[in-house]
């Protein structure tokens, strides 16, 4: 039985859960015993992680982790890979999840308003790939001052996102009319809103591929450069379960060390295996693998090693969501320590370039 499972069975609620209660019901889970993370010795059992979206080549890492039996070798049973959409919060919350891919405004969010016992111990993406999606020959919304008097597309889980993007602008909620949507940008196609939530490396690219004319308003350059695709957990299985948390680290470096060097290999788990039910498009697939290589990787990665998050990067972030109204500090949001021992005690993973 997974940890995420033994949790769910103590009946931990996801509104009123607490700091104590999951210290309670993790004092006997997989991973607290003194094996080295990542040296083949270890046996953590089977651990479920939430994915913040669909089984797109989004997770590229995560699939040849799994595909090529790296969770296994850090001592997985296995890694429960779960699609969203989701934030994470709710299920690492509830206990349904043990460690969930997520973003700094939905943790940062969690902390600063319930005090959740909730942490980020790495990021997949140095720069976010949220952006606001419109036509150029629409709402062609190119400023956070093009957004009064537009009609935005949110999705749900996108809401608090969007709602920080105007308060880091400034923007009165009232000046702008939020219309609920899914995931699909047809809304914006058809002309019911005129700017929509979006990925940079995923429904931009699908307009694009439309041969629609199309102008982004990034979150990263438009007061909000904080890190994404965070690997998020709770402060108990911080402090209980290092060691399994560890060596869930050394696989997905593993994973995403080769799926940076490979664009292709990672568009090919999405299509023909993990989401071959989703009818994914070859050709979009392939360039959004392309594009969020880029997000992944940076001067920092390079430097310190994949995932890493820099002290000036913590203090940007940090300021983002200071600046949208979500009061969080460094400690509070962040914890490096696991990520630096796993780079300590493995220093060939720092250079995924070879």
């Amino acid at each position: 039985m997974s940890l995420a499972s033994r949790r769910a069975r103590a009946g931990l609620s996801v509104l009123a859960v607490s700091a104590l209660a999951l210290a309670a019901c993790g004092a006997d889970d997989a991973g607290s015993g003194d094996t080295s993370a990542g040296d083949g010795s270890a046996d953590f059992g089977d651990i479920t992680l939430q994915l913040s979206w669909i089984f797109n080549e989004e997770f590229a890492g995560e699939y040849i982790a799994d595909t090529e039996g790296y969770f296994t070798e850090a001592g997985f049973s296995s890694v429960n890979l779960v699609p969203g959409p989701s934030t994470g919060v709710a299920e690492l919350l509830g206990g349904t999840a043990d460690i969930a891919l997520s973003d700094s405004v939905a943790i940062g969010t969690a902390i600063a308003n319930q005090d959740a016992p909730l942490t980020m111990i790495g990021a997949t993406f140095q720069a976010n790939p949220f952006t606001i999606l419109s036509l150029a020959d629409g709402g062609d919304i190119a400023t956070a001052a093009d957004l009064v008097g537009k009609r935005i597309g949110v999705q749900d889980s996108n809401t608090s996102l969007f709602n920080a993007l105007m308060a880091a602008n400034g923007i009165d909620p009232s000046d702008v009319e939020i219309v609920p949507v899914q995931y699909d940008p047809a809304p914006l196609v058809n002309g019911e809103v005129d700017g929509f939530v979006a990925y940079i490396t995923n429904e931009a690219i699908t307009l694009d591929l439309m041969g629609l004319d199309t102008t982004n308003l990034p979150f990263a350059d438009n007061g909000l450069p904080f890190v994404a695709e965070t690997v998020s957990v709770t402060r108990e299985t911080l402090e209980n379960e290092r060691d399994m948390l560890k060596a869930f680290l050394v696989a997905e470096i593993r994973g995403w060390t080769e799926a940076v060097a490979d664009a292709q290999r990672g568009a090919d788990l999405a299509l023909e295996v993990y989401g071959i039910d989703l009818d994914l498009d070859p050709e979009k697939t392939l360039l959004g693998s392309e594009a969020q290589n880029i997000l992944v990787t940076s001067a920092e990665t390079e430097e310190n090693g994949l995932f890493t998050v820099s002290e000036e990067l913590q203090t940007m972030t940090i300021e983002s969501l200071a600046g949208a109204g979500i009061e969080v500090t460094a400690e509070e949001l962040f914890d490096m320590s696991l990520l630096a021992e796993v780079y300590d005690e493995n220093p060939e993973l720092v250079d995924y370039q070879g």
